[in-house]
């Protein structure tokens, strides 16, 4: 289906990999120009050259303020403005409350939260010279009323972007802007290659993942792309200030 997003300018944050490489490839697909934008510099060239001319890319930490205004401002320059925003990047991290470090936990909460509300705060303004437009965040469907043990940092912050969503969506709705995020389930990505390198028994850990699904399976990064340009599309025009669950039905399980 034509999601109506050619020549609309987009940004994706953590878009070097998973779910916002996916999102970055298939925004690109429905004719939008595309910024790909990732702490890790060498991957986002490699993602935007393979996408192609209507795609750029830029090395920036979404925990600093003035990597995300130099975002913005590298977005108007290349572009001419920003239509959409993906607030995608992300970590996460194993520990409880008791066995996470101080450092750790502000290091997920810079990244998680802190990056949502910097991107957000110098994208505004520019979308709002466009007349409007999205802004979609990747939270998880751990920020409903279900968590999942070992993870408190994550789940804290995802918890943070789900009420940011809303809050954004009422304070910006007057400019024509709708917010709205999406919640993924267990999406297969480097996240989770990391983590097998620091459990015990790797293949009880992928079971695990799996057993949290009544489908017992994972989804891929493209399930969530599909959605968050959906979300960010004129397709979605009556949604603002809602959480998309794709997690193959783990969340009523």
């Amino acid at each position: 289906m034509d999601m109506q997003l050619n020549d609309k300018v987009v940004i994706v944050t953590g878009a070097a990999a998973g779910i916002g490489e996916a999102t970055a490839r298939l925004f690109a697909e429905e004719g939008a120009k595309v910024v790909v934008a990732d702490n890790n510099g060498e991957a986002a060239r490699a993602v935007a050259e393979s996408i192609g001319s209507n795609a750029v890319s830029i090395e920036i930490d979404v925990a600093k303020a003035e990597d995300c205004k130099r975002l913005i401002d590298f977005t108007v320059a290349e572009f001419g403005g920003v239509d959409v925003l993906v607030n995608n990047a992300g970590r996460g991290m194993l520990g409880t409350v008791e066995t996470t470090a101080e450092d750790d936990w502000n290091g997920i909460m810079d990244v998680n939260v802190n990056g949502v509300f910097l991107c957000t705060k110098y994208a505004v303004p520019e979308i709002r010279k466009r007349g409007g437009g999205a802004i979609v965040n990747t939270a998880s469907n751990i920020a409903m009323a279900v968590a999942i043990r070992d993870r408190a940092a994550y789940v804290a912050s995802k918890g943070a972007v789900a009420a940011m969503t809303r809050s954004m969506a009422l304070d910006f709705s007057v400019d024509n802007i709708r917010v709205n995020s999406v919640a993924p389930g267990v999406i297969w990505s480097n996240y989770y290659d990391k983590i097998l390198t620091e459990v015990p028994d790797p293949e009880a850990f992928k079971e695990g993942l799996r057993a949290r699904s009544p489908s017992h399976t994972w989804g891929e990064p493209e399930d969530i792309a599909f959605a968050i340009v959906w979300l960010a599309s004129p397709r979605a025009r009556y949604a603002n200030g809602t959480m998309l669950t794709v997690d193959g039905g783990s969340s009523i399980w």
